[in-house]
């Protein structure tokens, strides 16, 4: 009976280990998923950012295309003139 007492002992000593283990376990999943949740958000976010800045890049890259293309219009040498 001793014998038996102790491993019963032990086995509950056991389950409650892996009870708090678990429940620690589900408290950094949620924690992860957590944090998961907010980098996808400021993922997004960051992602829309870039975007505007490189849509606005390219409006300024074709504005300085077009200024130049006015600049060799007015630097052209002019053929008629002596």
């Amino acid at each position: 009976m001793n014998n038996a007492e102790g491993l019963i002992e032990r086995i509950n000593s056991i389950r409650e280990g892996l009870t708090q283990t678990l429940k620690t376990l589900r408290v950094k999943i949620k924690t992860l998923e957590t944090e998961r949740a907010l980098l996808l958000t400021e993922v997004e976010e960051l992602k829309r950012v870039a975007e505007s800045r490189a849509s606005a890049l390219e409006v300024e890259v074709s504005q300085l295309r077009e200024e130049i293309k006015s600049l060799r219009e007015v630097l052209k040498p002019d053929n008629n003139s002596p």
